[in-house]
């Protein structure tokens, strides 16, 4: 199985396949066929088998603290490298689409609230992309003070905002409303741009701006 991914890639392995080349690593002695038939049928899928809390993947017969350690990895490799390549490849940040290119993979495999933040300059040159906060399953605090001391230390003129609801429902609640707001009126005093806030749910977008919920 090994030489068939490193000849032809992940495309020719099967969901519970890839899942026991996985497993090998953490239980090299003995077969791990079983158990990665017994983790898809659980959780529905190799995506959320990786996406799983590590204390109900250890409820499952044969998943150590190491193995759920290991299972956990891959959706957080998988979005550094994703979110590095998105930020290295970015040329301009003119709109949600664009800032929505870079933030979606900041979220992957959440499982709390997150919130992140890109800076750009007059010109919509990307400066950075920043984790402000991260909080509860249902809540995260959105600080102004950090907030405006990344997009100060950046030298932003204008920030994109973006946090995701690991509810599976973007819509913004008035909590949402209210924070964008104070954080618009935060930035409004140094002369930054608040340009728009995105609230992410399972790959999905809404545009606080785009849906009238926030000044343009």
């Amino acid at each position: 199985m090994k030489e068939r991914f490193l000849k032809y890639g992940g495309e020719q392995l099967e969901d519970h396949q890839l899942l026991e080349l996985i497993l090998f690593y953490a239980l090299p002695q003995g077969d791990v066929n079983p158990l990665a038939h017994r983790l898809i049928n659980r959780f529905g899928s190799l995506r959320e088998v990786l996406d799983a809390d590590p204390e109900e993947l250890k409820q499952i017969a044969g998943i150590s603290t190491h193995t759920a350690a290991l299972l956990r990895l891959f959706p957080e490799v998988s979005a550094r490298y994703q979110q590095t390549e998105a930020v290295s490849s970015a040329t301009a940040i003119c709109n949600a689409a664009d800032a929505a290119e870079i933030f979606r993979s900041c979220f992957i495999g959440a499982r709390v609230e997150k919130v992140y933040m890109i800076s750009t300059d007059a010109k919509s040159k990307l400066l950075g992309c920043d984790l402000i906060a991260q909080g509860a399953t249902d809540a995260v605090l959105m600080d102004s003070r950090k907030v405006v001391r990344t997009a100060l230390s950046r030298n932003a003129f204008q920030v994109f905002l973006a946090h995701c609801h690991v509810s599976g429902i973007a819509i913004p609640s008035k909590a949402d409303r209210q924070a964008t707001a104070r954080l618009q009126q935060a930035l409004d005093l140094l002369g930054i741009q608040l340009a728009d806030h995105l609230i992410f749910a399972d790959g999905d977008y809404v545009s606080m701006l785009q849906s009238g919920m926030m000044d343009g």
